[in-house]
């Protein structure tokens, strides 16, 4: 596990690109944080590091958002909105899970019993008392990709 601290929404980001840079076929990261903590800004960076160039939004609505044209694609959950995870299944969610892209989940807790094994871990959190930008992020399950976002 490895804690980064960011200083503005920039570093934010820059800590999502390495991510993406270094992912690879397969990878399904959990993203957690209050709202407001950055979790969009660090998604829109891993797009942006696996070369995906359209805007990036969380799919609050839709449940997930597939991005295509990068070097992997990008399969966005959030299933803040999720009633019963048998909704998951109704949007195939295991072609995502287990396919040849990268997955990030936001509010995975809610399906943890869908996730798979070795799921990489992202938590985002603020601290007033260190400023307005500062976000705490914690790493869990990025082996070889922790040293990489220092």
């Amino acid at each position: 596990m490895l804690i980064i601290e960011t200083f503005s929404a920039q570093e934010t980001f820059a800590l999502g690109r390495k991510i993406g840079e270094a992912a690879t076929p397969g990878t399904v990261i959990s993203l957690t944080g209050d709202l407001g903590t950055g979790k969009t800004v660090f998604t829109q960076g891993l797009a942006k590091g696996l070369g995906i160039e359209e805007p990036v939004s969380s799919p609050t609505f839709t449940i997930v958002q597939i991005y295509e044209e990068g070097r992997l694609p990008l399969y966005h959950f959030d299933v803040y909105r999720i009633g019963d995870v048998e909704e998951m299944e109704e949007i195939g969610y295991e072609d995502c899970f287990y396919g040849e892209g990268v997955c990030l989940i936001e509010w995975a807790e809610l399906i943890r019993e869908l996730l798979p094994e070795g799921i990489r871990r992202v938590t985002i959190e603020k601290d007033p008392e260190k400023g307005f930008d500062y976000r705490r992020i914690t790493l869990d399950g990025f082996d070889g990709i922790e040293e990489e976002a220092r």
